[in-house]
């Protein structure tokens, strides 16, 4: 018996050819998770279970509770009936979240699109045609017939996945899917986070707005003072003058101050998907809203698992590793299966005789062998993706870590500020009243009023501000740990 020598090279390759059609291996890296922070800590510094509290509305102590789950309605914390029903209505009618929407249909459809690469294909034919022959193809000289040609035919195609290729093709298809809807979870965080900060906003505009509107009340009664004073010879036409400028420059600050709440009015009936003239009925201030007091606390490497962006930063990272794995299938040979069946006849009579049937069946072996090193710098250029894929994960989760800690620290620093804009105001309060009364007996000057004035009406407007800073911190909070996706009902935590 003749012996086939075969080179090291071809014998290898043809050893793992067979092996791996009977194993049915899947070449390339298995995606491994990566490893969560270990981190019980968002700060170096120990986080204060509690922030310190202020006698005025949003000024009430909030406390950490480590462990605790987000809600999945994380906005009705703060107990607004119309800031719920205005979330509701964005989600059932925001253009951006339907878009977000057909994206996730769009790319799980192509996935189960290539998972049909595991099944055979089968495709029917027919036709008929008519043609004539010439007599140097016939054979004969001068015989040159015409006739019909009727056939009908199944063809079944099969590439056998031997090395994985399609496998790795259907998991890089899947992970695409999953970070389309992730990304569908971050659209959903987003929106529910820019509606509550635009309704607190507002809140804080139409704070801002009665509060100018009542220190234009107060310097225009004490501008009658003035004109009386000035009458009886007590004060002067400077006098007049200055507080005449005051409220002038007050009375100027309303306008920004009403086109930035309707703004503000236009941009919550956009995200809730009516245009600016439709709107939106629902009005916010600081005294419908209710600040929470107990907030919950995730540690870091729950956070992984619950952040949309780091959850859709794992996929693209799932992505790239499954290519990698399809550049290394490129890489070897590929086995494909084939047949046809059918029926074919001159006569139509004669179409399903037993003549006129025919059929085949074939294995084809297609092996790279050169391709000018395309396939080495694919598979080079896929495994520099999934390098990329790995570092924009590291830094996706570094910035939701830096994140949360920021906002921890700003709980804390805008609780304390809060109590001190509070001491701020109350003292303005009491000096701006004290000089009016010594200004109407004629024992501090004008100057000294007008600057007991300013530094009242800074004092209150600063005061709304630090008031709504820590509205704002608290939805910033529940933000940063994921907004609570997994304890809503149309959602499934991965892995359950």
């Amino acid at each position: 018996m003749r012996r086939i020598h075969l080179p090291p090279s071809r014998a290898f390759l043809t050893a793992a050819s067979l092996a791996a059609l009977l194993t049915g291996c899947t070449v390339g890296p298995d995606f491994e998770r990566p490893t969560a922070p270990s981190d019980q800590s968002y700060d170096s510094a120990a986080t204060p279970p509690v922030t310190s509290n202020s006698d005025v509305h949003g000024g009430e102590a909030q406390r950490f509770a480590v462990g605790a789950d987000v809600p999945g309605e994380w906005w009705t914390l703060f107990r607004s009936p119309a800031l719920d029903q205005l979330v509701r209505q964005a989600l059932a009618a925001n253009p951006d979240l339907k878009a977000a929407d057909a994206a996730l249909r769009q790319a799980q459809e192509l996935a189960a699109a290539d998972r049909g690469g595991l099944l055979p294909s089968v495709d029917a034919s027919a036709g008929q045609t008519r043609q004539r022959v010439s007599s140097a193809q016939s054979g004969v000289p001068g015989y040159a017939p015409i006739y019909n040609l009727t056939n009908a035919s199944v063809s079944v195609s099969y590439n056998v996945d031997v090395f994985g290729g399609i496998r790795r093709t259907i998991e890089a298809s899947d992970a695409a899917a999953d970070f389309q809807r992730w990304q569908r979870e971050a659209q959903v965080l987003t929106l529910t986070a820019n509606i509550v900060t635009t309704a607190l906003q507002e809140a804080s505009l139409r704070a801002q707005i009665a509060a100018t509107r009542d220190i234009i009340d107060a310097e225009a009664r004490q501008l009658e003072v003035i004109n009386r004073q000035f009458t009886l010879g007590g004060a002067s036409k400077t006098d007049i003058l200055s507080q005449e400028t005051l409220l002038a420059q007050n009375r100027a600050t309303l306008p920004a101050l009403e086109r930035q709440l309707q703004q503000q009015r236009h941009l919550l009936a956009t995200l809730a998907g009516n245009t600016p003239a439709q709107g939106v009925s629902a009005e916010f201030s600081l005294d419908t809203l209710t600040l929470p007091t107990e907030l919950p606390l995730t540690i870091p490497a729950k956070l992984v698992e619950q952040r949309p962006d780091i959850q859709a930063a794992e996929a693209s990272l799932h992505q790239a590793s499954a290519r990698v794995g399809v550049a290394v299938a490129n890489q070897w040979p590929q086995l494909t299966l084939s047949a046809d069946i059918g029926q074919a006849a001159i006569d139509g009579a004669k179409f399903f005789t037993a003549g006129s049937n025919f059929w085949s069946f074939g294995a084809g072996l297609t092996a790279p062998i050169f391709h000018g090193g395309t396939l080495e710098h694919q598979r080079a250029a896929a495994e520099a993706g999934f390098d990329e894929a790995a570092a924009q994960y590291a830094s996706t989760v570094l910035n939701a870590l830096r994140n949360v800690a920021d906002t921890l620290r700003a709980l804390q620093a805008d609780a304390d500020v809060l109590a001190r804009q509070l001491e701020a105001e109350k003292s303005a309060a009491g000096s701006l009243a004290l000089a009016r009364q010594r200004y109407d007996y004629g024992a501090i000057s004008y100057l000294t009023l007008l600057d007991a004035q300013r530094t009242e009406a800074q004092t209150r407007i600063n005061l709304i501000q630090a008031q709504v800073a820590r509205y704002a911190d608290t939805a910033a909070l529940l933000q940063a740990l994921g907004g609570g996706w997994w304890n809503r009902p149309d959602m499934t935590p991965k892995g359950a």
